[in-house]
């Protein structure tokens, strides 16, 4: 009978992972039945939209299903977003969840169609992109420090470009002058290559810039890169200290984006999602696309991606309402 008593608990086991597995599929009925539709609140052809594309497309393999991407661009990624949280909540409609639409302008905007942390799910969050500080090679710095103590010698002088008012760009500046205590005049443009283009003309100062668009001009010597706003230093840029290391502690700053649906989709849909997105980040043509554009590749749970929008939220309500940022 002893000789049994193993047998009859692998037994067991088999019989209980089955038996889970069977309720995780009855739970999910017959979902995905029909095309999913996967909003992204960006126009075509963009950072946002390509990396979107990419992930859509393995996600209808693995699901056997297709995943129909619908450019919903408008008011910094709110009339996108939107859609998805007034969609039903079957799991036949996901979306992209970024920083701005999700943790900036609700302190950014006066009225906000929706409220991200309960009309929204949390999926999973994709990547974080990292910014990379640079200044016209008209300055005569090479350095954090010296930038820093530049910019004290002559308040109000040196400017810092941006994509316009309360993006990434734009809030990093403004961290960046809290941080360092130092007057720097804020220069909006209508976009971030225009932005660029003056950056290398020594038109600006300064320029919080993503590390894809970035990479060209400091690879062409045509800036020179002071910083980056990650925790760790970036692989394309091996030489460049981050903005801890180079005197001030504690300061990240990211352009991330995720995946959501609408809240009340269904939880055994949620973690299916959730559990096929973390493979797909770990696809090495995944893997290689996030790496070349100096970003990094996220994943875990939909709690963790539902506290990581909920910290970004309170950092960047704190930047706002320090540096008294309004849309004009």
């Amino acid at each position: 009978m002893k000789s049994l008593r193993p047998l009859l608990a692998s037994l067991l086991a088999i019989a209980t992972v089955a038996g889970a597995s069977q309720a995780r599929a009855q739970d999910l009925g017959d979902w995905p039945s029909k095309p999913i539709t996967f909003i992204v609140p960006y126009a075509p052809g963009g950072f946002a939209d390509t990396r979107m594309r990419l992930i859509a497309r393995k996600l209808g393999d693995v699901l056997k299903q297709t995943v129909v991407v619908e450019n919903k661009a408008g008011a910094g990624g709110v009339i996108g977003t939107n859609l998805v949280a007034k969609a039903t909540p079957d799991g036949y409609t996901i979306g992209a969840g970024n920083l701005a639409p999700l943790a900036v302008n609700p302190s950014l905007m006066a009225q906000m169609p929706y409220k991200a942390d309960k009309d929204l799910a949390p999926i999973i969050l994709v990547e974080n992109s990292p910014l990379v500080l640079s200044v016209t090679n008209a300055l005569p710095v090479k350095n954090l420090q010296e930038l820093i103590a530049l910019a004290k010698q002559k308040p109000g002088t040196l400017t810092f470009g941006s994509s316009g008012v309360g993006g990434a760009h734009h809030l990093s500046g403004e961290m960046f002058r809290e941080q360092a205590g130092i007057d720097i005049v804020h220069v909006p443009y209508k976009g971030g290559s225009p932005a660029s283009a003056d950056l290398m003309g020594g038109h600006i100062s300064m320029m919080f810039e993503m590390g894809y668009a970035a990479l060209p001009a400091i690879q062409s010597k045509k800036v020179h890169p002071i910083a980056v706003t990650s925790a760790k230093r970036l692989t394309v840029l091996p030489d460049v200290p981050t903005l801890a290391e180079a005197g001030l502690p504690g300061f990240e700053s990211y352009n991330w984006q995720g995946i959501i649906a609408p809240a009340g989709t269904p939880a055994p849909i949620i973690a299916k999602l959730n559990a096929e997105l973390n493979n797909i980040l770990q696809d090495p043509e995944v893997q290689r696309a996030i790496a070349d554009t100096g970003s990094q590749a996220g994943g875990g749970t939909p709690e963790d991606f539902a506290k990581f929008i909920a910290s970004e939220t309170r950092k960047w309500a704190e930047v706002i309402q320090k540096g008294n940022i309004t849309l004009q």
